[in-house]
């Protein structure tokens, strides 16, 4: 069985975290998209489903996390190749975002992170498939 992922995530600025993803390359599904959401598609078995915090709240029950004092998850995206990781995470800096964490370079293995708009983190990782487990 394939299983779907569907992340959810509260932003501020619908319009903005909209801006931000689609300056990274995302593209949004219109059908379930409106004023209170957005589907973001990493791939057809990946969304991302960027909600309004009171949208977002209708969903839970506990509060939104301060993401200026607290990382509610690490959210990892892979890449290609190195260069994508860094072509990628610079053009999130490019947009707004900020850098997070340490770069890591294992030599079979790459990553950088930048938190978005709205603080959550997002990590690029590149991995060599041919090195040995």
């Amino acid at each position: 069985m394939s299983r779907m992922l569907f992340v959810n995530l509260p932003v501020k600025d619908l319009d903005a975290a909209r801006r931000f993803f689609g300056d990274l390359g995302f593209e949004f599904n219109a059908t379930f998209s409106d004023d209170s959401c957005t589907a973001m598609v990493v791939n057809e078995l990946t969304w991302v489903m960027l909600l309004v915090e009171s949208r977002f709240k209708d969903f839970i029950e506990d509060d939104i996390c301060d993401t200026s004092t607290s990382v509610e998850t690490l959210t990892c995206l892979s890449a290609d190749s190195r260069e994508e990781v860094d072509a990628l995470v610079d053009r999130a800096l490019a947009s707004g975002g900020a850098a997070w964490g340490k770069l890591q370079d294992e030599g079979f293995m790459y990553l950088r992170a930048f938190r978005d708009l709205d603080g959550h983190v997002w990590e690029v990782m590149w991995m060599d498939p041919s090195a040995p487990a």
